[in-house]
């Protein structure tokens, strides 16, 4: 089985950079590749461009766009070569690459707050992966002078002003319309505000097999659709619904029926045998005429609930279930029943306010980064700082698999083994109900036998491909829940597409 990407901490990188040179490489050579890469892929996606801007730092960021200048201007494109630091106060490689540039003709102009962007193409060297602190002067100045340039910028290793790690912007960071990282891939790039400001990501590994260094674990691996047809074992020709599980969906409290309704009905979609709704009274005949398949039940509170949870082998509850008494009730006796479950949106609320000690043996808890901030009792920008560590913490204090979503959604456990990160979704999610249609399909393959970490892993890949393929039929905009479930039974079954 295809374990995905490795994902890697800065820290991480900067090791194999330095045992990649310990090992014999010039540290010079290592750069001029590495330059030679992004400069390819700049030629690539930008063939008729014949002016580049080519903002430079320092260190090894900035040598790599002397390099590209050099390279450039070899090739007769014309070079604006902007330094934020002096290049007098340059030193080592990157030193060497201004001298480079220098030689090919390449003229360098002191950064100023009145310089203007002349290329067609702007090339970010400004920040490499060693920043930990808020962007400064002239940096912040340079960077905001980019965003507001509208030309195609092409980000060296990582757009300026991006956490490597979390994916978090330090006060302001570069979009660019594509990012060319080496090396080793990392985690920034594909979570949090990474995947909006790093545009399409090309990975150079410069020879360097970094999975060769056991010591140096990744933190993460970037999944591929591919996972699904692994995981997802065909059915035998005799199967009938009894073997492919009993789903209960717990939720829609008075006035709430949709979101219960929207997992059960997507459950049903993705494969489970038999999918029980236990909702509120008022909300039966709307679930029955809107998905007759769905066995629903009324219930008032916990005492009704009883047979429905002895009868299931699997359990969602959450959506739509109100953090009142009925509930609180609810949730209470869902978890001492102690059968695999899905916690999300209301039952997570209540588990931050300490409802129940209660932890079922396996269960998978999808918060968003607010709900997350609730259950470690914080707030959203700290989730979002540092999601790997949010996601391990909630893990240890809930023992179970969590799936935390939003941009470049992640799986893990607390139990050291890499986060799975999943690299697909788009911005028409932004709208109700998508997290209960993630909940059904996690629900779906939790009763038709799948572990939690498994589960969660393949209904996340289920979920954000079924949005994509369902944008590229007819856009982003207007994209709703309810449209995923068609598309998710397709990659599920392997079904392909004409």
């Amino acid at each position: 089985m295809n374990p995905g990407r490795p994902l890697y901490l800065a820290e991480q990188v900067r090791e194999l950079d330095r045992r990649t040179i310990a090992a014999g490489v010039e540290g010079f050579a290592l750069m001029h590749k590495a330059a030679q890469a992004a400069y390819r892929v700049l030629r690539a996606r930008w063939p008729e461009a014949r002016h580049l801007s080519v903002l430079c730092g320092a260190g090894n960021n900035a040598g790599d766009g002397y390099v590209m200048a050099a390279l450039a201007a070899a090739e007769g494109l014309q070079v604006q070569l902007l330094a934020l630091r002096p290049v007098e106060r340059l030193v080592g490689d990157a030193a060497r690459a201004a001298e480079l540039a220098v030689a090919r003709g390449v003229i360098i102009t002191p950064w100023t707050a009145q310089a203007r962007l002349e290329g067609e193409v702007i090339v970010d060297a400004l920040l490499g992966t060693g920043l930990s602190g808020e962007v400064r002067e002239p940096f912040l100045g340079a960077i905001e002078r980019i965003n507001a340039a509208g030309r195609p910028v092409l980000a060296v290793d990582i757009p300026s002003g991006l956490c490597a790690d979390s994916g978090a912007v330090l006060g302001a960071a570069v979009s660019a319309s594509a990012t060319v990282t080496f090396i080793g891939d990392k985690l920034g790039l594909h979570t949090g505000a990474g995947p909006a400001r790093v545009g399409e990501c090309y990975f150079k590994r410069l020879g360097v097999d970094a999975e060769a260094h056991g010591d140096l674990a990744p933190v993460a691996r970037l999944l591929d659709e591919a996972l699904i047809g692994e995981v997802v074992a065909p059915r035998p020709r005799d199967a009938h619904k009894g073997d492919c599980g009993h789903l209960l969906v717990i939720g829609g409290a008075p006035g709430f029926g949709g979101a219960a309704l929207l997992a059960a009905e997507t459950a049903a979609r993705l494969g489970a045998g038999k999918v029980s709704l236990a909702t509120a009274p008022e909300h039966v005949t709307a679930s029955l005429v809107r998905c007759p398949e769905v066995m629903v039940h009324g219930v008032r509170g916990a005492p009704e609930l009883a047979p429905l949870l002895a009868g299931a082998d699997a359990i969602v509850v959450g959506p739509g279930l109100g953090q009142g008494p009925w509930g609180q009730g609810l949730l209470q006796a869902t978890l001492a029943a102690g059968k695999p479950l899905v916690a999300d949106a209301d039952a997570l609320n209540l588990l931050a306010r300490g409802l129940s000690e209660a932890r079922p043996p396996a269960w998978i808890l999808t918060p968003h980064p607010g709900e997350a901030a609730r259950l470690l009792g914080g707030d959203a920008a700290g989730v979002q700082a540092d999601r790997a560590g949010s996601l391990r913490e909630i893990a240890a204090r809930f023992a179970a698999v969590v799936l935390l979503k939003g941009a470049g959604s992640l799986v893990g456990e607390d139990d050291g083994a890499p986060l799975a990160l999943c690299p697909y979704g788009n911005p028409g999610m932004a709208s109700g109900g998508m997290g209960d249609a993630l909940s059904g399909i996690l629900g779906a393959l939790l009763a038709q036998g799948l572990a939690p970490r498994a589960a969660a892993e393949v209904g996340m890949l289920l979920h954000a491909r079924a949005a994509d393929l369902a944008a590229r039929a007819e856009g982003e905009r207007g994209l709703l829940a309810g449209d995923l479930a068609s598309y998710a039974r397709r990659l599920i079954n392997g079904v392909g597409w004409n």
